[in-house]
């Protein structure tokens, strides 16, 4: 039996690795299969000692194959593997052993290729959600025939291994509609499906509420892990360091002293579960990164808070994560590991994108290159820092093994080179911008002032470049000159680790000087105020993720499902299809309307005499009209802004009044958004003013939120760069940006939200958009034409505070 004909190489190498590790005693690894067969990922479930090593039953049936190492050479298997062989067998899963330097195999038993897939039954499904059904018995609850034709269009999906966009409007019940299918499918085909969602409430609400819930309607084993990202979790070698360095300044009752406590006692390690909120600066010193994990060097490995969440992971058949985690992994698979390994995730077959509203921005967002003097300095930190006379970081700890002496005394002046131009390149830049936030570079398209910005910008990240390349091969020649017994040592891991991260940044500055020849890529530079400075990012984004979904979400996984409350414009999927990439792709769609009586339980008001919101009296009509509707409803309402500035102003101009009418007005800013929303859910008569990102994500059924009024309808800002060479891109294929991009994105906006008033069939309420453009502009009927029917009240303030009183206290209505 030949190694090559059962693993792929690199796993060779990660099995070594790992019995080294383990002082060539025995180690149980749990191993995944590719299409060819070959073992393609491994992770370690036990370490043994010379004769033995415990199979742990939670990773047995998970795994398509189990191997285990013998330290003699013999390979002949025991008594003790037969019996596990066998019973592993029987379930499909291979039985290996190999020697301690994964140079020969015996094989128990061969790992059964996968299974003939089993479809779902759509109909045993649905009847799952009938009155007559287990979920009936289980919560109250009401058929909905839009959430069973939703079930139907997930179950094919599943079964034709398709792409589906599925709009599910509020109250379809969408999570239920995905989770039946999903969990059905993992169990019958031991195929592991992604649940990736946009905001952590939906995440909390999957785990907490609706997936219990399901399995047990289901009456399921199925088992389901919420996986977070590394930078969630403590690193306890991270966390060491930071004691160690800290252990002369600290105080009694510091922070950090406080969650070392905590390290020995949680479960998970992760910040979630810290009964204190410490500084972000304390926690991005202490939490786990990829960058700076030793991997198997790391003397704390058999506690890690990662891999034991990594281990739960491996163990589940559905997961839950966020986008931008689902993207990290993606783009790992896509760049180096492929798609049948285990990257950030372990591997999986089918994917439900739900909030898919967020997906190109969170695709976006993932897939930029950025640096800026904070990232480096974080880099430059971790490699060498001094605290009271005393110096820290990689080069410390590892100048005792230079041979030569000089290579390292060269280290400071490098780093001090590079601090000193990345402080130079921001003076000369800051100012060019003239308090703008943001800068697109657009090469030879630009003249006058914006050339000489782009020369300016240009010269700086070259003269960036030189430092950062001189320090990045100085530390490749640290690390060269090292002798082979230090191969294994920590600090090297670390300082190639540093040396990696220099190198991405190097790659971000030869994108900016090779610019013009990169014209699917956007360059930009951000203003961004932090503490009390102003710093600059430089960041490179791709013009359009189409190609990027395609490449590495549609072709790579048999199902692809987005759904969201938000998908269509005027009941159309195009702006969305486009924008995803699959106009020319094949793909299904379903739009399923909520079941809410929008018609007789909503009243859309549009005041006919406001001003145009560019006129200067805007504020003050908006202002007074809120302050008018606000007093009438008692309270019981929720404004939307597109700008912070216009919401403080009409903030400072209602709190008097209100709150001498007893009403309690709550403002962004003032708190952490998730206790802002439970005090506004809890005191049934507040007022609440937000901006960007409350326009989705609040829940507040019942009498607390009765009344929503949007100031403005939600265009995106035309000065952001990545729309701006996005609205540049379409109109240089003939089309018009404005109806192609910046109109669907604020309908799309509006819709989500309009969709924060109405959360239960029993929910009545009004919403007001004090912006008369979406009666008097063309484009108005297309904002109006994507929301549901309901009772409408177009006319003067007057008319609308009549219509309003009536609509809410009238018995009659």
């Amino acid at each position: 039996m030949r190694i090559q004909d059962y693993f792929l190489p690199h796993i060779v190498d990660n099995i070594s690795d790992a019995v080294a590790e383990a002082s060539g005693n025995e180690v149980f690894f749990i191993g995944t299969i590719n299409d060819e067969g070959l073992v393609s990922s491994v992770m370690i479930g036990a370490r043994g000692n010379r004769i033995s090593v415990p199979a742990l039953s939670p990773f047995l049936e998970t795994a398509d194959v189990v191997i285990h190492n013998h330290p003699s050479g013999n390979l002949t298997p025991s008594s003790a593997d037969l019996g596990i062989a066998s019973y592993l067998g029987n379930r499909g899963v291979g039985f290996y052993i190999i020697d301690n330097q994964v140079s020969d195999i015996y094989v128990v038993s061969e790992a059964v290729r996968e299974s003939e897939i089993s479809p779902l039954d759509s109909a045993m499904l649905t009847g799952l959600l009938l009155p007559e059904g287990p979920l009936a018995e289980e919560i109250r609850y009401e058929k909905r025939d839009s959430q069973i034709a939703m079930v139907e269009e997930v179950c094919r999906s599943f079964n034709e291994n398709d792409v589906s966009l599925i709009e599910a409007g509020t109250g379809v019940g969408k999570s239920f509609a995905y989770l039946v299918p999903a969990i059905a499918w993992a169990e019958k085909n031991r195929q592991r499906v992604v649940i990736s969602t946009g905001t952590i409430n939906l995440q909390n609400q999957l785990l907490d509420k609706d997936i219990p819930t399901v399995l047990k309607i289901m009456k399921s084993r199925v088992s389901c892990a919420l996986v977070k990202g590394r930078g969630n979790y403590l690193c306890l070698h991270r966390l060491n360091e930071a004691l160690e360095e800290d252990s002369l300044f600290r105080e009694e009752g510091h922070d950090l002293e406080s969650i070392r406590e905590w390290a020995g006692v949680t479960e998970t390690g992760s910040l979630s579960d810290l009964p204190i909120l410490p500084p972000r600066e304390l926690w991005n010193r202490i939490n786990s990164e990829a960058d700076s994990c030793l991997g198997l060097r790391c003397r704390h490995r058999e506690n890690c808070f990662v891999i034991r969440a990594r281990r739960k992971a491996a163990a589940a058949q559905v997961l839950v994560v966020n986008h931008h985690l689902l993207f990290s992994d993606l783009a790992l698979r896509l760049e180096e590991l492929g798609f049948e390994g285990t990257a950030v995730l372990p591997p999986f077959h089918k994917i439900v994108f739900d909030e898919a509203h967020n997906v190109e921005r969170n695709a976006t967002s993932y897939f930029s290159m950025s640096l800026g003097r904070l990232s480096i300095y974080k880099q430059l930190s971790r490699l060498l820092r001094r605290r009271r006379n005393r110096s820290f970081g990689a080069l410390v700890k590892i100048e005792s093994l230079v041979p030569d002496t000089r290579l390292s005394s060269q280290a400071p002046q490098a780093i001090g080179n590079l601090r000193e131009t990345l402080e130079a390149a921001e003076a000369a830049i800051l100012p060019l911008m003239s308090g703008a936030s943001s800068y697109r570079l657009r090469g030879a398209a630009v003249h006058g002032a914006e050339e000489g910005i782009d020369l300016v910008v240009s010269n700086q990240i070259a003269e960036i470049r030189k430092p950062l390349g001189e320090l990045y091969t100085l530390l490749g020649r640290i690390a060269e000159s090292l002798p082979d017994d230090a191969a294994e040592e920590p600090a090297l891991h670390e300082l190639k680790v540093i040396q990696r991260r220099l190198s991405g940044f190097l790659m971000v500055c030869d994108s900016f000087r090779e610019r013009e020849n990169r014209p699917d890529q956007v360059f930009w530079i951000e203003a961004k105020r932090i503490g009390r400075e102003t710093h600059l990012f430089f960041t490179v984004s791709p013009l359009e993720v189409s190609s990027l979904m395609r490449e590495a979400v549609y072709d790579p996984f048999d199902t692809v499902i987005m759904t969201s409350a938000t998908l269509t414009i005027q009941e159309n999927f195009r702006y969305w299809e486009d924008r995803m990439g699959l106009t020319e792709y094949p793909h299904h769609t379903g739009r399923f309307p909520s079941p809410f009586p929008y018609r007789s339980n909503v009243l859309l008001c549009v005041p006919q005499e406001a001003p145009d919101p560019k006129e200067p009296d805007y504020i003050d009509f908006s202002a007074r009209l809120a302050r008018d509707l606000l007093l009438l409803s008692e309270g019981r309402g929720l404004l939307l802004f597109t700008s912070y500035a216009m919401l403080k102003e009409v903030h400072d101009f209602l709190a008097p009044p209100l709150e001498e009418a007893g009403i309690s007005v709550l403002r962004q800013g003032d708190d952490d958004r998730t206790r802002l929303l439970e005090r506004f859910n809890s005191d049934t008569g507040s007022v609440l003013l937000a901006t960007e990102s409350f326009w989705e994500g609040v829940d507040s059924p019942g009498e607390t939120l009765t009344l929503l009024i949007l100031f403005r309808l939600p265009f995106t800002v035309p000065s952001d760069p990545v729309l701006q060479a996005r609205m540049e891109a379409v109109e240089a294929r003939g089309g018009n940006s404005f109806f192609q991009l910046s109109l669907p994105m604020a309908v799309m906006r509006f819709k989500q939200g309009f969709g924060r008033l109405i959360r239960s069939s029993s929910d009545r309420g009004a919403v007001v958009i004090c912006d008369p453009r979406i009666l008097k502009k063309n484009y108005g009927g297309v904002f109006l034409d994507s929301l549901p029917a309901t009772r409408r009240c177009f006319g003067t303030r007057d008319t609308i505070l009549r219509e309003l009183e009536s609509f809410l206290y009238s018995r009659e209505t």
